[in-house]
């Protein structure tokens, strides 16, 4: 996908060498065919340029590259794993990369607070790890968790599988420290969970993408760590069908139920065909299904999902259910569901959509868009999937069998025009956890409240007067 913008100037040589002397002679970047893996990303949907990749490894040196950037106008794009689905980490325009990747330690555990304050660096498998072995949760779980950083989830406010019951990464966040474009450092870290002295600054800066300053640190929540764990793979015939049983579910389990995802058919028979060592673990197929979890700070977490799948047999809303015996098969029943993704790149062009309404809006959202789609592209196929207990959506739609990729892609902006149309129509939101990026960039002024994009134009302004961070993404 390209992005018309006015490309940045060539760097000059002079001013390559002081960001040099700023980050040591190894981590600063200029071959092409090093600089290749920061420009690309994962679906191959954007690519981007730079002359210029620096890496540092302390909060002063970032603080430092912000300085000389700031007095000499040099556009900046902060980028941590590299995992982003909406084009926000990519240089587009010749923008100096700045990779966060050495900031990776872990500053402080403190197990009486339940907090653990990383750097931005930081994988996020890492710090989920690093709590476990101290007996506690970190509980930001998501398909990309083995290369996505902690700086990167909170610039795009991740969600993820367990945002039902612990939310998304913006409740996970105490504090941040922060370095802005002109190269002060906001020390807003904080263990503290009450601390009403004024704005609540360091929420400024969780999903806005880079756009105001760049998280070097952030103070986590932690929480205690479940004792049992229960997982069900459950088959039945509609959406409206897995609403009820969430309702019975949260009746029954409370804050216990910890996900609930919905997956369409397709989603699943793509999966099972093109993913790794993955299979569906019911006898029959379904129309639909729902991949549920309870987590337990007791002993007990089958009984109540027993209970839950029992009840809702007994009422006719399932047709068939599995709970995973052991760890092995806990594991292949979430397999599936993060192969997802993946699994429809064989499938040809995929126009995608991250997409949240009322939860209980989804079923009546899923029907109209289904039959929007097919009608706006004939033999198109919807692959919805999903966190149906945030009510957000994976509304993916495959090309028809047999069209032409390219074609089929060329028709994103008007696919998105129609399911966008139904989304707010519900009261919903067009990006519910990956963020805006250029992606969404241009839809945002026609569905933000008008007053909302002003007031985000003006602390854009106040913060980087210059436009120097992440220029071009979110606004």
């Amino acid at each position: 996908m390209n992005i018309n913008k006015p490309a940045t100037p060539p760097l000059a040589p002079e001013l390559i060498e002081q960001f040099r002397k700023i980050v040591g002679e190894r981590h600063a970047i200029t071959d092409a065919a090093d600089i290749e893996a920061y420009v690309t990303e994962e679906r191959n949907l954007f690519h981007g340029r730079s002359p210029l990749v620096l890496r540092p490894g302390s909060t002063a040196e970032v603080s430092e590259i912000c300085k000389l950037a700031s007095a000499h106008r040099i556009a900046l794009v902060p980028q941590g794993g590299n995992t982003g689905l909406v084009g926000g980490q990519t240089p587009h325009n010749g923008e100096v990369v700045v990779s966060l990747r050495r900031l990776d330690k872990i500053r402080e555990v403190d197990t009486a607070s339940n907090t653990m304050t990383c750097e931005a660096g930081v994988v996020l498998q890492i710090a989920q790890q690093k709590a476990s072995d101290v007996d506690r949760l970190f509980p930001l779980s998501l398909g990309a968790e083995g290369s996505c950083t902690i700086g990167g989830n909170l610039s795009t406010n991740a969600g993820g599988t367990a945002a039902l019951a612990y939310g998304v990464a913006r409740e996970m966040a105490l504090g941040l420290e922060v370095v802005l474009a002109d190269g002060r450092v906001l020390n807003v870290l904080s263990k503290l969970k009450k601390d009403n002295t004024g704005y609540n600054l360091h929420n400024l800066f969780i999903g806005a993408e880079g756009t105001l300053g760049i998280i070097t640190a952030a103070t986590l929540k932690l929480f205690p760590k479940p004792r049992a764990v229960e997982t069900a793979f459950v088959g039945l015939k509609s959406p409206a069908a897995a609403l009820k049983l969430l309702t019975i579910a949260q009746g029954e389990a409370a804050n216990a139920l910890t996900s609930f995802e919905l997956l369409s058919e397709m989603a699943v028979d793509f999966s099972v065909r093109h993913g790794i060592d993955v299979r569906d673990p019911l006898a029959e197929k379904h129309p639909w299904y729902v991949l549920m979890e309870l987590s337990s700070p007791g002993d007990d977490a089958r009984t109540p999902l027993e209970t839950i799948l029992t009840r809702a047999m007994e009422e006719g809303i399932v047709d068939d259910a599995v709970i995973a015996a052991n760890l092995s098969q806990r594991n292949g029943f979430w397999k599936l569901r993060e192969e997802m993704s993946s699994a429809q790149k064989p499938e040809g062009g995929s126009i995608k959509h991250d997409i949240s309404v009322p939860v209980a809006a989804v079923p009546a959202f899923i029907d109209e868009a289904n039959a929007a789609v097919v009608k706006l592209i004939p033999g198109a196929r919807p692959v919805p999937f999903g966190h149906l207990g945030d009510g957000n959506l994976h509304y993916n739609i495959s090309q028809p069998i047999g069209a032409d990729t390219a074609d089929y892609l060329a028709r994103w902006h008007e696919m998105n025009a129609v399911v966008f149309e139904i989304v707010l129509r519900m009261g919903g939101s067009i990006s519910a956890e990956h963020g805006i990026g250029v992606l969404k960039r241009d839809e945002l002024p026609e569905v933000k409240d008008k007053t909302a994009i002003e007031l985000m134009r003006a602390i854009k302004a106040m913060l980087d007067p210059l436009g120097i961070m992440n220029p071009g993404k979110v606004l």
